[in-house]
């Protein structure tokens, strides 16, 4: 089997999907680096990487806060 990464879009969001040994994907993004989830298939990988996104944004967002607070 071929595990050879290959990217999507939805029109908002631009992924990179590699396939798992264990099966499903690896998801990543070439404009979120910090951006890695699993999915089983393409709209859940779009799923999963909403709410990865999301949660990346949160966390940016407390440590502005705390970095704001401490200055």
């Amino acid at each position: 089997m071929s595990r050879r990464a290959y990217t999507v879009s939805d029109g908002r969001m631009v992924l990179t999907l590699t396939p798992a040994k264990e099966g499903g994907y690896l998801v990543t993004s070439p404009l979120e680096p910090e951006l890695v989830t699993e999915a089983e298939t393409v709209p859940e990988a779009f799923e999963m990487a909403r709410d990865a996104i999301r949660a990346l944004r949160a966390a940016r967002a407390k440590l502005m806060r705390q970095l704001a607070a401490a200055s």
